[in-house]
């Protein structure tokens, strides 16, 4: 899979996260980082359906964690904006889910990478004419590999 990747439109970004969800396993941290309409929610929710999630992927905004079961693997959704810091990461109990989910945390750059041996980072961008970037960096063999087909 490439590492670079511009998005055009939001179905872009969904088909890219569903591509990330046919490479997840179970025990998968994936940090999104980016500014504010980036694209953070939408990728999440193209992960969901490829990972076979039936109910609606929302920002988990206001009660930071989402649980979706139903799909492949069970998808843990996290929105780390309000969170403080390691305590309130810790109070949040995640890696209690980590070994059996794919967890997916928009703004956890910094603050969640330590729930996982290793995990990717998707940097995610919003461009002046609207269309949306992303960058997929492997932080670890495993994801290193599966991104280049192994």
């Amino acid at each position: 899979m490439k590492r670079e990747h511009v998005l055009p439109d939001p179905a872009d970004t969904h088909a890219l996260g569903e591509a990330l969800a046919a490479l997840a396993r179970p025990g998968d941290l994936l940090v999104l980082v980016g500014p504010l309409g980036a694209g953070k929610t939408a990728l999440t929710q193209g992960i969901g359906a490829g990972l076979g999630v039936r109910e609606p992927v929302t920002s988990p905004t206001f009660v930071i964690a989402r649980v979706h079961r139903g799909g492949r693997i069970p998808l843990v959704h996290v929105d780390a904006y309000r969170l403080g810091g390691h305590a309130d990461v810790d109070d949040l109990d995640l890696d209690a889910s980590t070994d059996e989910s794919v967890t997916v945390v928009e703004w956890g750059q910094g603050l969640v990478e330590q729930l996982a041996d290793e995990h990717l980072e998707v940097r995610l961008d919003r461009r002046d004419d609207d269309v949306r970037t992303a960058l997929l960096v492997p932080h670890g063999p495993g994801w290193a590999a599966r991104l280049d087909g192994g």
